[in-house]
């Protein structure tokens, strides 16, 4: 058993939550989510708690347990509040511009890194070194978030490229000439 399973799930009063099946469909007022959830976990909604049961007390079942009941959790706050991930862009002549459905990034490199901005996510770029990216799907936002960061890692001697918002770069000191 999970205890992280264990733990009900509360649904607000404006979000509507059906279960069919191992179908989990979340509405609420930013929009919609859908879940298939294993065959080893059911899934049972009564008076607005949302509770899991895992089918047996195998080590697996009970990972499948904790995971289910955290997704669907996470499905309730992004429908009702959203989630949203925030990337600091460093360094000299570095910066970001949207152009339509597309996110052009200037990272010193001889040609624009080009994303294409995913179906259900709204990016933002408040600040040429500042990136927003806003959605209800969790895993989509931070998913888009890391492909960015990937891009250009942060380097730890001038700490330029690209990070999350509040992210510490470790620095190193760079070599010392001896004579």
């Amino acid at each position: 058993m999970s205890r992280v399973g264990k733990k009900p799930v509360e649904v607000p009063k404006n979000v509507k939550v059906s279960v069919n099946n191992q179908e989990i469909l979340v509405e609420g007022p930013k929009g919609k989510l859908q879940f298939k959830m294993s065959q080893r976990i059911k899934a049972s909604l009564k008076d607005a708690v949302l509770t899991f049961k895992a089918v047996s007390n195998q080590k697996s079942d009970g990972a499948l347990h904790g995971t289910s009941r955290s997704v669907v959790a996470n499905m309730i706050k992004g429908v009702t509040d959203g989630f949203s991930k925030e990337l600091a862009i460093e360094g000299v002549g570095f910066k970001a511009a949207l152009q339509g459905k597309q996110l052009n990034l200037a990272l010193g490199f001889t040609h624009p890194v080009i994303f294409d901005i995913p179906e259900g996510l709204a990016v933002e770029a408040p600040k040429p070194t500042q990136v927003v990216i806003k959605g209800i799907d969790k895993v989509k936002v931070g998913h888009f978030a890391a492909k960015i960061r990937k891009v250009y890692e942060a380097e730890p001697y001038k700490g330029k490229g690209v990070r999350y918002l509040g992210e510490v770069v470790r620095r190193k000191a760079g070599k010392t000439v001896t004579k």
